[in-house]
């Protein structure tokens, strides 16, 4: 039971999030690909790891895709836009 509790918390969570990001972004007037590939790595980590927690491929496929997740998304913060605060 607790399990999927968990599993429904972090699908909401990230569903809040991913509607915020957007809505700064809109708000922010930044278009572009490349400066919201951080957040859409970011998203697809905790997506990737769900499902592997569901499908039990809970091994070197899941922890190979994570790093290379990361580390995309890493290398794009550099195209981020910087806030003015």
């Amino acid at each position: 039971m607790i399990p999927i509790i968990l599993s429904v918390i972090l699908l909401i969570a990230l569903v809040f999030s991913m509607s915020i990001v957007i809505r700064k972004r809109k708000k922010a007037g930044i278009a572009g690909i490349r400066s919201a590939l951080t957040s859409i790595c970011f998203f697809l980590i905790a997506v990737t790891n769900l499902s592997a927690y569901w499908f039990n491929f809970m091994g070197l496929l899941n922890w190979s895709i994570t790093v290379i997740l990361l580390i995309v998304g890493a290398y794009f913060t550099k195209y981020m836009p910087v806030s003015d605060s």
